[in-house]
């Protein structure tokens, strides 16, 4: 069974910091993109950040310049390390990932997301 679990969320003040971190676990053979998503009250849930297994990355038009994604592929770890934080950034954050696993004696992709941390941003 394969989980995502996230950690690193909190609360903090405008234009402070903080870093998310997700790690994936279970019987893996690859990990394709992984990302983050959030979800503020009242909204629908949007794509903050995205990286491929290759290292490259896209982000959301809100986000650029404040907030970087990394990964750790040994580790089976994506970050968010985000900057300059604003009240509008608050929302509950989902990692996600796209998972390759051996079921039987073929490969399956696998759409994993973690529970969610939530982030809050005061003014």
């Amino acid at each position: 069974q394969v989980q995502l679990v996230e950690s690193g969320g909190g609360l903090v003040q405008a234009g402070g910091s903080l870093r998310l971190s997700c790690a994936a676990s279970g019987i893996i053979f690859s990990i394709n993109a992984m990302g983050w998503y959030r979800q503020a009250p009242g909204k629908q849930r949007e794509l903050v950040a995205v990286i491929t297994s290759g290292g490259s990355t896209n982000y959301a038009d809100s986000v650029k310049g404040r907030f970087a994604i990394s990964r750790d592929n040994a580790k089976n770890t994506v970050y968010l390390q985000m900057s300059s934080l604003k009240p509008e950034d608050t929302a509950v954050y989902y990692c996600n990932a796209d998972i390759r696993v051996l079921r039987g004696l073929a490969f399956t992709s696998l759409d994993a997301w973690g529970q969610g941390t939530l982030v809050t941003v005061s003014s």
